[in-house]
């Protein structure tokens, strides 16, 4: 029952999280960068604000959640620390590092840098000055969710496999692993190291994210079929 309740919790909470990620790399960045300055700075101010509590909120929710829901089955498991590495385990921790990954990008990169375009955008139609790092924080933040929505599609993958498509469960666990570490950190690094001004990155356009998305979640299939399969 608890575990149940557990998982209601993370499906209630993932759905805000990922829903809302898509409607601000789908619908809501498509409208600030077609709307006029006045549209745009209304958004920013009071409907922004608002979206950025319930995706920080869901990210918070489907983390903990997950993370006991990960710490009660391993936890119970009779295999002991060899649970770590049955094919359910090896499936659902390769979604958990995506949403791991995702998750910190929400606290760490994506709500304080957000914090600053918004206040700077009150600065501004109060009068004052506008805060001449929110360009290069909008950025930051931006990038950061189009690598969400990248982590999304294998992560969502892995998740739903756990209990319908397992990994094997052989082979080489330690080069799958790093190989997989490797995949996600390259990505992760793309996102934090860009600045202003910088060469257009193809997941900056919607098609370029998606189908960036399926690329990394194939790359990371074929690695267990290479490293597992033994």
């Amino acid at each position: 029952m608890a575990e149940f309740l557990l998982r209601w919790l993370h499906y209630l909470g993932g759905i805000t999280w990922i829903g809302l990620l898509y409607y601000f790399n789908f619908v809501q960045g498509p409208f600030m960068a077609e709307a006029d300055p006045a549209a745009k700075s209304t958004a920013t101010q009071k409907l922004l604000p608002r979206a950025l509590r319930w995706f920080r909120g869901g990210a918070i929710l489907t983390f903990l959640t997950g993370l006991a829901i990960l710490g009660k089955r391993l936890g119970e498991s009779p295999l002991g620390a060899g649970a770590w590495s049955t094919p359910w385990a090896i499936t659902i921790l390769t979604g958990a590092l995506f949403g791991t990954l995702m998750f910190l990008n929400v606290v760490l990169v994506i709500w304080p840098k957000q914090q600053i375009v918004i206040a700077s955008a009150k600065a501004a139609a109060s009068g004052g000055q506008a805060n001449a790092l929110a360009p290069a924080a909008a950025r930051r933040a931006f990038l950061a969710s189009r690598t969400n929505v990248v982590f999304s599609i294998p992560m969502l993958f892995f998740m739903g496999a756990a209990s319908h498509f397992t990994l094997p469960g052989g082979g080489n666990h330690a080069a799958y692993w790093a190989a997989v570490i490797v995949v996600a950190a390259l990505l992760e690094v793309n996102s934090l190291t860009a600045t202003s001004g910088a060469t257009t990155k193809p997941i900056e356009k919607i098609p370029g994210v998606i189908v960036t998305g399926f690329v990394v979640w194939a790359v990371v299939y074929g690695l267990a079929r290479a490293f597992l399969s033994a």
